[in-house]
């Protein structure tokens, strides 16, 4: 079957995981990805191990499929006009080095485009291409405490805690395959490529949604919460009788009516401290207090059947194992398998992104390093045999 963007050539320059995710989506939806790594060291991430699949860090292999892999060191001459041969025939250009760099490598947007008016040229960067931070390397973590998140993640009594995954880098990428998609829509209709400049820390601050809200039109500044909803009450995480945590989401009030019936607490359906749910926000802490013990009074098999009938939002908080062995995941196919030519046969997490005529196929496993190098520079870019082993000799590539 046809993919969405298979006529669409990318010219990757990034390192690390916003850029790659980003690519990697693009690449799911049938694009032509060319990663150009450094020679040798190639992505930092090929050496964020352990774990390994054979010499292949699980890091690595996360972000990687469906791409080809060159080495060009972009520090000399001859590296940086591969770069414009590759970008001349590209649709979109990625990067992430910091603001100016590539500028002087004669590598900027504003070099490209005058060989490429076409050219979709998207930056990744910590804190965008202006202000005063500009200059700073931008890190997931670092962004997690800048832009407020680990300010209202973790215990009310406890230290400030950041997501358990780089969550701003692949929103970041999220953000940046939108937006590389509009550009593709816009230069459908005009001709015109576009710069696009994305911040991590623009990114991690648009998805603060309603603790930013709730911050702007009350004056109040949110605060850690533990696993409670600022707005909503109960919307929360309960132990079973058998250890297992339960996610409650009683969203409205006609919700707290069954779930009180379902619990036996009738006695606290219409009790004036609990019918409403801005009187439950307000009286939070004795009703979670009564509700903890409640859920001690069944295990999570039981508490989940009773839910479940009721109609009432709730699952088991799953470690990482139950997830891949759940069979709504297995049935949505977000586990997959594929033949690494040094590993072998390995699981990775499929594509979220279901298209019923342009599929996303997993065509590729992520490359070894410089793997496509003599193959790309031979048949896009016509080097012959001798010029691509003086390269080689010349440690250019």
């Amino acid at each position: 079957m046809p993919q969405a963007l298979e006529d669409i050539k990318v010219l990757d320059l990034s390192r690390v995981l916003a850029m790659p995710y980003c690519s990697m989506m693009l690449g799911d939806l049938g694009a032509e990805i060319i990663r150009v790594e450094r020679p040798v060291l190639g992505d930092e991430t090929r050496h964020w191990g352990p774990p390994w699949a054979g010499d292949q860090s699980a890091y690595y292999l996360c972000t990687n499929r469906n791409k080809k892999s060159i080495t060009v060191d972009l520090k000399k001459k001859e590296g940086q006009e591969i770069i414009r041969l590759l970008a001349r025939r590209s649709d979109i250009l990625l990067e992430n080095f910091l603001p100016g760099n590539l500028a002087e490598m004669n590598l900027s947007y504003a070099d490209i485009k005058a060989i490429n008016p076409k050219i979709i040229y998207a930056s990744i960067t910590g804190y965008g291409q202006n202000g005063p931070y500009r200059n700073l390397p931008g890190y997931d973590f670092i962004i997690q405490a800048q832009g407020g998140l680990m300010s209202i993640i973790g215990e009310a009594d406890g230290p400030p805690m950041k997501a358990g995954v780089a969550i701003v880098d692949i929103t970041a990428g999220l953000f940046a395959c939108s937006a590389i998609l509009a550009a593709l829509h816009f230069r459908e209709k005009t001709g015109a490529g576009q710069h696009i400049d994305i911040a991590l820390l623009d990114s991690q601050v648009s998805w603060l949604a309603n603790q930013a809200s709730n911050y702007l039109i009350s004056g109040k500044v949110p605060w850690r919460s533990g696993n409670a909803h600022p707005n909503i009450v109960p919307y929360e995480t309960f132990k079973a009788k058998d250890g297992i945590y339960i996610a409650l989401g009683v969203g409205n009030d006609n919700q707290w009516r069954k779930f009180c019936k379902l619990a036996r607490i009738e006695h606290l359906m219409d009790d004036p401290r609990y019918a409403t749910n801005p009187k439950r926000v307000a009286n939070r802490k004795e009703l979670v207090s009564i509700l903890d013990k409640i859920f001690l009074e069944n295990n999570s098999v039981e508490w989940l059947k009773l839910l479940a009938e009721a109609e009432i939002p709730s699952g088991p908080i799953n470690t990482i194992d139950r997830v891949f062995a759940d069979p709504q995941v297995l049935a949505r196919e977000m586990l997959v398998e594929m033949e690494h030519p040094h590993t072998g046969k390995y699981r990775v997490v499929g594509s979220p992104m279901k298209l019923s005529e342009t599929p996303v196929q997993y065509r590729i496993p992520p490359p070894l390093l410089g793997e496509h190098t003599a193959e790309v520079l031979r048949d896009v870019l016509g080097y012959d045999p001798t010029k691509i082993d003086r390269l080689k000799e010349e440690k250019v590539i």
